[in-house]
């Protein structure tokens, strides 16, 4: 038997998932760390809790195959978190944490380069919106506060890169995850010259650009050991977790939508060729030079839904504990209790800034319409509306870019929500499709490195392997309620952000 890995890098976990020569799943390990907020605004990871947990993660699913005879681990592949920034200096030696996509500590220098009209022009050259989550922002926020740590900085990287280097010795990146920083242009594959005269770097100072399907293949022994592999195990630059998503749900034609739903979310289609928005409200990034992915990212998904658990509903949250049941469950049947367009309450989701539609930093949650007749369950409600309108939000703007969108393919920890996938169904007025495969990041990081192998010709092998589960319809009964709704959410959104920047500028003050 030959099995593959595939891993997906997550914010908060590692997930290493065994596949058999079939693609079928044998066994997987998810090792979770911190994610440390010691300051407003702060997102940060630990370099060794990361690569801890992916030593971690790979030596327990090795473990679980078994291997006899000629059995082997033909590939590792890989699935990363997009936006991370870390620096280190001539000796490699760490000079910060890894610093996330939801670190927006950038957002001075982010409206500065936006307001002078620069970050446009580098936006159409790179596909990535400018947002504090980018590289390219985080760049200038340490040149300007940490000029001590950017001074020293020899070599800049994400987290992906980090784990290779320190496995391998190398220094690359792969394209996908190179087309998120906002310093690579996406037309000639390099980075870009312009992006990289306004941060202050050079190009000696980041990885080589490489394609998802480069591989390494001379470990350092004491790695392999450990993890119970041959050091000559291909492990495959794989590419990005949006992009991947989409390939995973078999989203990759045209018109087909892939919404992923997690900590965070995103809105995705494929397109043969780079696609930029002369608004800028959409990112374009790279699965291969061949296919790129068109979207919006959202940063409030299921940390929202968390923060209402957490908040909300902590006896319901205890009384599932105490039953063995999942507490989730338990609050989407209190929210199914109340009817679509929550009695006029509307939540917007912007707990954590926002990245599209708005790409506003300082956007900040509030509900909006509430009444002596809403209760809790109409709060819960309200938030999984407002999340799912949000994203609604951003596949308008999508779809100005790239036209109308056929279907939706959905994945995520929403996507084991009967109540939330049929509210996207509503909300959209388009059929959702739940592929059987909930493992999507990982067996698209797979089908890489079978392509990188040669083992397969083409990424669309993939269809063989992406059945649907369930296919939810719009309700009718429901569209008068969430088309009443839609623009009321929409204008309040724009409306609001007139006063985001000054709350958070209250918020920065006065929170201890």
């Amino acid at each position: 038997m030959d099995y593959m890995i595939g891993v997906d890098l997550g914010t908060t976990s590692t997930k290493a998932v065994l596949f058999d020569d079939q693609n079928q799943v044998v066994a997987s390990a998810n090792k979770g760390y911190k994610l440390y907020r010691d300051v407003l605004d702060m997102a940060e990871e630990d370099l060794d809790e990361i690569f801890e947990a992916l030593i971690d993660a790979l030596s327990e699913v090795v473990r679980a195959a078994k291997l006899q005879g000629d059995d082997k681990i033909a590939a590792v592949s890989f699935s990363s978190a997009m936006h991370s920034l870390i620096a280190f200096d001539q000796n490699w030696q760490p000079l910060t944490r890894v610093i996330t996509w939801a670190d927006t500590r950038a957002v001075k220098y982010t409206e500065d380069l936006k307001a002078s009209g620069v970050g446009l022009e580098i936006y159409q050259k790179t596909g990535t919106p400018i947002h504090p989550m980018a590289p390219l922002s985080k760049l200038l926020w340490l040149k300007a506060e940490h000029a001590d740590i950017f001074n020293q900085a020899a070599h800049f990287m994400g987290i992906k890169e980090y784990l290779f280097h320190r496995l391998f010795g190398a220094n690359k990146m792969d394209i996908s995850l190179a087309s998120g920083t906002g310093l690579f242009n996406i037309f000639n594959l390099d980075w870009d010259e312009q992006a990289l005269s306004v941060t202050g770097i050079t190009k000696a100072q980041l990885p080589t650009p490489v394609e998802p399907y480069e591989y390494e293949t001379t470990m350092a022994s004491e790695y392999a050991a450990i993890i119970g592999i041959p050091t000559d195990t291909p492990f495959v630059y794989g590419a990005g977790d949006g992009p991947l998503s989409n390939l995973g749900v078999n989203a990759v034609k045209p018109g087909v939508a892939a919404i992923t739903i997690g900590t965070s979310g995103a809105i995705r289609v494929v397109s043969d060729q780079p696609v930029i928005d002369p608004k800028g409200r959409t990112f374009t990034y790279a699965l291969d030079k061949d296919h790129w992915v068109v979207g919006g990212p959202v940063n409030n998904g299921g940390d929202v839904f968390r923060w209402a658990r957490d908040n909300m509903f902590d006896a319901e949250k205890s009384t599932a504990a105490l039953l063995g049941t999942d507490a989730y469950d338990l609050m989407t049947q209190i929210a199914a209790r109340v009817p679509a367009g929550s009695e006029g309450l509307i939540f917007h989701p912007y707990l954590g800034g926002e990245r599209a539609p708005i790409w506003d930093a300082n956007a900040r949650g509030s509900f909006f319409g509430l009444n002596h007749g809403h209760t809790r369950a109409h709060m819960l409600r309200s938030v999984l509306e407002g999340i799912t309108f949000n994203v609604y939000m951003v596949s308008l703007a999508l779809e100005e870019v790239v036209g109308n969108l056929k279907s939706i393919q959905a994945t995520g920890g929403f996507a084991r929500s009967p109540l939330w996938r049929q509210m996207f169904a509503d909300i959209f007025e388009q059929p959702v499709t739940v592929p059987e495969a909930f493992e999507s990041g990982s067996l698209a990081a797979v089908i890489v490195a079978q392509k990188a192998l040669g083992l397969i010709d083409d990424l669309y092998d993939i269809e063989k392997y992406v059945g649907s589960a369930n296919t939810y319809q719009p309700m009718p009964e429901n569209f008068e309620a969430y088309r009443e709704l839609a623009p009321i959410f929409i204008r309040l959104s724009r409306q609001l952000q007139t006063e985001y920047e000054n709350i958070a500028t209250y918020q920065r003050k006065h929170t201890k």
